[in-house]
């Protein structure tokens, strides 16, 4: 190899090594993620035909609760991500929502009984909505919860999803 070739072969290896090192960013200055990321799947979607929901839920210990929403309107889903530990806090929603966990654990704790609930990936979920008030977090020992959530009666964006809430006395979580 003559030396003109081989100082053009070095000169090309070492701004090859400049411009990958240059698209990298040191792992010290990745932003860590939001302790619970929210990722729109759809915009909000209206029913053209005329429907009512009703839904009802048996948990162990409990009598079932039905929930009659007369127009369910506008739904919109959801991919959240919450990170191990991350709390939703207390809060409720304009109406049902169907939950399935992808990936990791929830724990889900109503307001009314205090139970912590838990829900494992490749399992789903009722949230009755309403004046159903609860709060969720991530399994702290685990790696990210990943869920997939579709909201019925939604109120038009950018209306909020959830909807804050009091803890509940003597329910500690």
């Amino acid at each position: 190899m003559s030396r003109k070739r081989g100082a053009a072969l070095a000169a090309a290896a070492l701004i090859a090594v400049l411009v990958i090192s240059a698209s990298v960013v040191p792992s010290s200055a990745q932003e860590p993620p939001p302790p619970i990321g929210i990722e729109l799947l759809t915009d909000r979607a209206e029913f053209t035909d005329n429907v009512d929901l009703k839904l009802k839920n048996k948990l162990d210990g409990k009598a079932t609760e039905v929930v009659n929403v007369k127009d369910p309107s506008l739904t919109v889903t959801a991919r959240i991500t919450v990170q191990p530990g991350a709390e939703f806090g207390w809060h409720t929603h304009p109406g049902p929502v169907i939950v399935n966990v992808v990936e990791g654990e929830l724990v889900y704790v109503a307001a009314d009984d205090c139970v912590e609930r838990e829900y494992p990936a490749d399992t789903a979920f009722i949230d009755a909505g309403g004046d159903h008030v609860h709060n969720a977090f991530g399994d702290p020992d685990a790696g990210p919860t990943v869920l997939v959530a579709t909201f019925f009666h939604a109120p038009p964006a950018p209306g909020p999803l959830l909807i804050p809430a009091d803890a509940p006395e003597g329910c500690e979580i």
